[in-house]
């Protein structure tokens, strides 16, 4: 290899080296700067969320000639009332039952303690009681974590309802001005971006409808199957506990587990352990099925990615932001798809007319 392809190999490198630094210092300012703020980001990606779902009974009103402010304030009233119906179907059944709840939570720890002391645990009163003590005073030497753990929870809260506020609000904004937004965009951008981000926009917004479907879909999925094995082995507030399984679908892994330890629970102390064993084995397999086979499946149908693609962008959104890096890193990785789509079309080569290769008239073609 002779020296000038030596320094030019070389030159190559350290410019695409300095390229790629580039584009990662570029990539955290941006993740700071969407850190500092998240505050009003959030409450916009749940907003966008929410009205990817309301918005097709908001162009059913539009079509058939309502206003635009009618037709947005309508459906984010029935919204706001099918939310409420379904906190309180789940939340009524529960309180009806709460005391035959609170003996049969008794009851089964009685049973958890009696199975402990058979063989072959062969765990002793004495060691229970002993470990209960230690558990108790543990709690009592952490006291003061545990109220700062509370008023952190209750900020948590507070801050959770102020963010579903101003999510409803811009929801409600999005439906009305939806539909003018993109001509105000291409209106604002000079030149080529008139067309090019409207456009990117558009399959953005579609990418988005997409996966919102397709989570609903598997939530549907996990609740049926869930709630037809909670029927067949007779635990009650089935149908309480379907709509709990379908609405945690949207909140990744903390939604599954607080879903599956309720379900187990209430079999629990309603049926006994060998239920509770069965239920749990259940929503296990469910929850592994919607994992590896549905969520990949169905998703990479509706937002064109494949369903390797979709388990690690999951595994890696929870890897770096936890459970909101779970919910957002499919959506997120299908608008990279949407962009790099696009930028892909536009750097490619128009096909060539191949009447236009062949030589002119009485002029030989080259041998």
């Amino acid at each position: 290899m002779s020296s000038t392809r030596t320094r030019a190999a070389l030159r190559t490198s350290a410019r695409v080296s300095a390229e790629l630094l580039l584009i990662l210092l570029l990539l955290a300012v941006a993740l700071w700067l969407l850190g500092r703020t998240w505050s009003v980001v959030w409450p916009l990606v749940i907003g966008l969320l929410l009205t990817t779902l309301t918005w097709p009974p908001t162009r059913f009103l539009l079509r058939r000639g309502w206003g635009p402010a009618l037709a947005a304030s309508t459906v984010t009233v029935l919204s706001l009332l099918v939310a409420a119906g379904v906190v309180a179907l789940i939340a009524v059944p529960v309180a009806s039952q709460s005391g035959d709840l609170t003996d049969g939570v008794i009851d089964g720890v009685q049973k958890v303690r009696e199975w402990a002391a058979g063989p072959p645990l062969n765990i002793g009163d004495a060691q229970i009681d002993k470990a209960f003590d230690t558990a108790v005073s543990r709690a009592q030497d952490g006291l003061g974590s545990m109220v700062g753990a509370v008023v952190t929870g209750v900020s948590t809260v507070v801050n959770g309802l102020v963010t579903a506020v101003l999510a409803v609000f811009l929801m409600f904004f999005f439906l009305k001005d939806g539909p003018r937004f993109l001509p105000w965009l291409a209106r604002q951008l000079p030149g080529r971006l008139a067309t090019d981000v409207p456009t990117v926009a558009a399959r953005s917004w579609d990418t988005l409808g997409s996966f919102v479907r397709s989570q609903a879909a598997v939530g549907l999925i996990d609740a049926v199957l869930i709630g037809l094995g909670l029927w067949i082995l007779g635990v009650p507030l089935v149908l309480p506990l379907a709509v709990l399984t379908f609405v945690s679908a949207f909140v990744p892994i903390i939604g599954a587990f607080f879903a599956g330890f309720v379900a187990v629970l209430i079999a629990l102390v309603s049926n006994g352990l060998m239920d509770a064993l069965i239920v749990l084995a259940i929503i296990v397999v469910v929850q592994q099925l919607e994992g590896n086979v549905f969520q990949p499946m169905i998703q990479s149908r509706g937002l064109g990615l494949h369903a390797a693609v979709i388990l690690l962008a999951v595994t890696l959104g929870g890897s770096l932001a936890g459970i909101v890096g779970s919910l957002l890193a499919v959506p997120v990785a299908a608008l990279i798809a949407v962009i790099w789509g696009y930028v892909r079309e536009q750097l490619q080569e128009p096909p060539q007319d191949p009447d236009t290769d062949e030589p002119e008239s009485g002029v030989a073609a080259p041998s």
